[in-house]
């Protein structure tokens, strides 16, 4: 497929989605989200691993506030409802572990698109910012689910108020993100931890998502019956059987995603 305002490539079980219009910060109007969700719902096609990435010198601005500049009155709420929620849904519910290589600032919706990722690995010179209120707005594209998630209430709600920049560093101190790395290993890293999952269970790996996500909203007896429905699926498939002989023969097992 074509597209105008981001990149797809894949090689080797790993997707990468590079959100391409760097000239304004890969700020996301709506043809960049709707071909991000295409994108994203394509992915477990050639994929076993998706990195979500930005190209220039930042992840992603947000909002694109010239978008349909014309309107005389832009529709947030229908905006969200229609063009965001389901590109969060698709990055939330995909079959494979999705990453947020960071490369830069990453602000607004585009700092809430990265959080949505499964794990999110950061530039050492990136930077997260809740930009909402320095133009009279709330946290949206589910920051305001995410964030008291991943950092506590009070830090989520400092970085809302406040609209501070929150270093990778910072992000990484705080539970925000999984890990922050110097910028000359930056692309390597995330490079090595896209393979590692590419090669991996990926059965196992959709399960652990779904179990995890889930706990969210379980109390604890439908949690272990997820665990248990959820491992049942895994142990019998040929992943599982391919671990375990891999483990008595004291080899690298070869897993398909099977």
């Amino acid at each position: 497929m074509a597209y105008k305002t981001i990149s797809y490539a894949a090689e080797n079980g790993i997707g990468v989605l590079t959100l391409n219009r760097p000239d304004v910060m890969n700020a996301l109007n709506s043809t960049m989200r709707a071909e991000m969700r295409a994108a994203v719902e394509a992915a477990p096609e050639t994929a076993r691993v998706l990195v979500i990435t930005g190209a220039g010198r930042g992840f992603c601005a947000g909002q694109d506030l010239t978008d349909r500049a014309g309107d005389e009155e832009l529709d947030l709420e229908t905006t969200l409802r229609d063009e965001y929620e389901p590109l969060l849904r698709a990055i939330a519910d995909s079959p494979i572990p999705t990453i947020a290589a960071v490369n830069g600032a990453a602000a607004g919706a585009g700092a809430n698109i990265a959080l949505a990722a499964d794990v999110v690995i950061a530039a050492q010179s990136a930077v997260f910012l809740q930009a909402f209120t320095r133009i009279g707005l709330i946290p949206d594209a589910g920051g305001t689910y995410t964030l008291p998630r991943l950092m506590g209430m009070a830090r989520a709600m400092g970085a809302a108020l406040f609209a501070d920049k929150i270093t990778a560093r910072q992000a990484e101190d705080w539970g925000m993100i999984w890990e922050c790395t110097a910028d000359d290993d930056f692309e390597a890293h995330w490079q090595a931890r896209a393979a590692h999952l590419a090669n991996g269970p990926t059965g196992a790996y959709a399960r652990v998502k779904e179990a995890l996500r889930a706990s969210l909203g379980n109390d604890l007896d439908a949690q272990l019956a997820l665990e248990a429905r959820l491992q049942g699926e895994c142990g019998r498939s040929d992943d599982f059987r391919e671990g375990v002989a891999a483990f008595l023969e004291k080899r690298k097992p070869r897993f398909t995603g099977r």
